[in-house]
Parts: C-alpha cells; sequence; structure tokens
C-alpha cells in the first residue's frame, strides 16, 4: 500500500466524518428553527391573552375617576338635603 493511498483513505475518512457532522449541525439548526417558530407564535398567544391585564390600569384610572365624581355627587347632595331641611324647620317654627 503506498503513501499515496493511505492519505487518499484518510482524507476520504476526514471528508465523510466533516460531512456527518455538518449534516448533523443542519437537522438540528432546522429543529431549532421549528421551535423557535412554535415558541414565537406561544408568544403571540400569551400576549394576546394579557392584552387585557395591562388595560386594567387605565381601567383602574377610570373607576377612581367615577369614584371621585360620585363622592362629589354625594357631598353635594348631602348639602341640598341639609340646606332644604334647614329651610323646611325655620318655615315651621315661624
Amino acid at each position: 500500500m503506498s503513501l499515496w493511498l493511505l492519505g487518499f483513505i484518510v482524507g476520504l475518512v476526514v471528508v465523510l466524518l466533516v460531512a456527518a457532522l455538518l449534516i448533523g449541525i443542519l437537522i438540528e439548526a432546522r429543529r431549532i428553527r421549528g421551535l423557535a417558530r412554535q415558541a414565537g407564535e406561544l408568544v403571540q398567544a400569551i400576549d394576546a391573552n394579557t392584552r387585557g391585564i395591562w388595560a386594567l390600569r387605565d381601567t383602574h384610572g377610570v373607576a377612581l375617576a367615577l369614584l371621585r365624581g360620585a363622592e362629589a355627587i354625594q357631598g353635594n347632595a348631602a348639602a341640598i338635603v341639609r340646606a332644604v331641611s334647614d329651610a323646611h324647620i325655620d318655615q315651621d317654627a315661624a
């Protein structure tokens, strides 16, 4: 067996090993790409499902404004009741 033939066989084995490794890398890259797509779809679904939670901050602000308005109305109504009651008592006393 000549050195040339031995070098050729060793080179062929190296090329085949490199090719096998590259094929393995390509297979794993495709698998990772598929998993990344699934993860992206899942993230979009989670985002769509949790948008309502982030809107609660706005809802809370509106609810507080409504509460303040209701408290103001209650205060004004109480003042009106007191004024009417006082006027009624004054009329009865006269």
